[in-house]
């Protein structure tokens, strides 16, 4: 679902479940010219895939939004793949809030000490995975004293 934080991922699994469904061809594909009557069956064929593809993705896309956020659907918009690029656009944004949110508790993270210390380092290790994401690039010379500076004073 869709609540204006998560689009990469929205994203990510929208395709994936297109994908299986085999009706991804409206997200893949440009929609195809209009049929004429010289149209062979193999034409018709396609051009009524492809119409099926983009009502299903369309209609994907309606469900899987939060109702907050409908009013980024617009008439105007009826192919499956404009839709998920004006989604895009729209939320492009929540990325620079994301990294900021991502680069904030890397930064100011501690330990508490409650708990196994390698899962804590490996925590870590994920938040600096997701920054790299955004094409920020940390040092393990940096990474190693921000994970040694947020131990408890008992690892010194």
């Amino acid at each position: 679902m869709l609540h204006g934080t998560n689009f990469k991922e929205y994203k990510r699994h929208l395709l994936i479940m297109l994908g299986y469904m085999d009706i991804d061809l409206a997200l893949r594909k440009e929609q195809l010219p209009p049929l004429i009557a010289a149209s062979t069956l193999d034409a018709k064929m396609d051009v009524e895939r492809w119409d099926h593809s983009n009502c299903m993705s369309l209609t994907d896309h309606e469900h899987n939004i939060l109702e907050v956020f409908r009013g980024i659907e617009s008439k105007e918009i009826t192919q499956a793949k404009g839709f998920l690029n004006e989604i895009e656009k729209r939320f492009s944004k929540s990325d620079k809030v994301e990294m900021k949110s991502l680069l904030t508790s890397l930064m100011s993270v501690k330990s508490k000490g409650q708990r196994n210390v390698s899962d804590y380092i490996m925590d870590m290790f994920h938040v600096t995975s997701r920054v790299k994401a955004y094409k920020i690039e940390l040092f393990e010379k940096l990474f190693i004293p921000m994970v040694l500076v947020s131990l408890p004073a008992q690892f010194n």
